[in-house]
Order: C-alpha cells, then structure tokens, then sequence
C-alpha cells in the first residue's frame, strides 16, 4: 500500500511507545478502533472522549482501516477491554 498521509495521526517515540496516536493528544488510534469494535458511532466516541473532533476521530478510523492488522495487534498487546466496556455503559445508561 503507498504510504499515505492521515491528518491529525502522528507518531511520537516519547508518547506511547510510538503507537499512532491523534496529534495534540495522548490518544492511540487503538482507542478510537475499540470503541468503534464495541458499536460506538463517531458520535458515541465524541461524547467518551470530548477533547477529539470530528475530523480527528475520522482520520483515526481511516488510519485503522489501511492499517487494520497492525492496530488490532497493537489492541492484543494492550487490551483494556474493561475500560471500553465501561464508557459503553455509561453511553447506555445516559441513553436510557
């Protein structure tokens, strides 16, 4: 795949290990390919994680989805599974 430029994705050594994260922020790309993997409309991942923008969590999932195998072995290697489920309940109790 030609590398491609993704807006708001930077790598930095110094955060994170180097993992994608969304620029200006200690966000990984992992994160926002959790909560999409749970269900979680862009919408559902604004309201989790208020600092991002739209666009940012867009580049994200774009970022994810050319890069999908890689992220999802990064996800194994930091699975926090109870984090995720946790802000998706609260999603569906303010729901209720």
């Amino acid at each position: 795949m030609k590398d491609r430029q993704y807006p708001h994705i930077t790598r930095n050594p110094s955060i994170l290990g180097g993992v994608p994260i969304i620029d200006n922020s200690r966000t990984p790309v992992r994160s926002i390919a959790g909560y999409y993997q749970l269900g979680m409309s862009v919408d559902d991942i604004l309201h989790s994680l208020p600092h991002l923008t739209p666009a940012q969590v867009h580049s994200a999932l774009a970022y994810y989805f050319d890069h999908k195998a890689a992220i999802d072995r990064d996800m194994a290697r930091n699975n926090d599974d109870a984090h995720l489920q946790k802000q998706l309940q609260k999603l569906r109790l303010k729901a209720a």
